[in-house]
């Protein structure tokens, strides 16, 4: 038989990532168009054992489509990652008057979506991470933002970029997607990801000294954060050419900033999807896009 659900909980877990204020945002207000009452909980799972919750309303979320972060904040939590801690965080959401949870995040997210179903808890999941690795989706809520920040970033340091070689990291974890897209529209001369081996002097050294003699005096090479450090990699490319190479890790400027059109409608429209999920009666799923381009 369906939950009755006249309450429904939203956070944020996991790595924050632009667009998840969208979110937020579309799941308070097509929440509370549809007749429900909505919930924040501060700080991931961490706020429903620290008893961080807060009502939402429709004025909670003005104001925040544009914003990068989540209003919500984010945080993970060891507890949780226990029974103990899991039962416990069910129990607050029944202590709260909570029916049911949204959750925004990456896969860390979504297990403990599954730990919540276990102990009861209706959930839905929306795919919120720039690294783009969920499986069951084509796209999650903030790749593009991240995406566009790197290659900002990567342009700028082009600019001052004169005959050496630039080894830029990226983010993406154990994913390739931010360091192959970013490497295309900047022109890198070499991407490396973490799903295609390399053999450095055959990838690496033997491409800058065949564009070397066709007079190219500068280089710029991406490498996802998988695959290793953008200093190692830069040590071992002047130990081998001579070139003068400089490391820069991009870190979490890629998580900032304004979130893109495309992060702020998807992320809407999948805000507003796992409120219809809910309403229907369906839930322990994830929200995902398919053949998005």
């Amino acid at each position: 038989m369906a939950t009755e659900i006249k309450t429904i909980g939203v956070l944020t877990s996991g790595g924050d990532a632009p667009g998840m204020n969208a979110a937020i945002r579309a799941v308070v207000r097509t929440a509370i168009m549809r007749g429900y009452s909505v919930k924040g909980i501060r700080h991931g799972y961490n706020g429903l054992l620290t008893g961080d919750i807060i009502d939402m309303n429709l004025r909670s979320v003005s104001e925040i489509i544009h914003r990068g972060g989540t209003i919500l904040y984010t945080a993970r939590c060891l507890e949780f990652k226990t029974l103990e801690g899991q039962q416990r965080a069910a129990q607050a959401c029944r202590d709260n008057g909570i029916d049911a949870l949204v959750v925004i995040g990456g896969d860390g997210s979504f297990r403990g979506c599954k730990d919540m179903a276990a102990q009861g808890i209706p959930c839905v999941g929306l795919p919120g991470t720039i690294d783009n690795d969920i499986a069951c989706s084509d796209y999650t809520i903030g790749y593009d933002t991240a995406m566009n920040t790197a290659v900002e970033m990567i342009d700028k340091l082009r600019d001052t970029t004169h005959d050496r070689c630039s080894v830029v990291e990226v983010m993406g974890r154990n994913a390739g997607y931010i360091a192959l897209n970013t490497g295309i529209a900047v022109g890198a001369l070499v991407t490396l990801i973490p799903e295609v081996p390399y053999d450095l002097e055959r990838d690496v050294i033997a491409k800058m000294k065949a564009t070397q003699k066709t007079g190219k005096q500068h280089f710029i090479i991406i490498i996802a954060e998988g695959v290793g450090h953008a200093q190692d990699l830069a040590n071992e490319i002047q130990s081998r050419t001579g070139i003068d190479s400089r490391a820069t890790v991009l870190g979490h400027v890629q998580r900032g900033g304004s979130p893109t059109l495309r992060d702020r409608v998807t992320a809407s429209r999948m805000g507003y999807h796992a409120v219809e999920l809910l309403r229907k009666g369906i839930y322990n799923r994830v929200v995902a896009t398919k053949a998005e381009s």
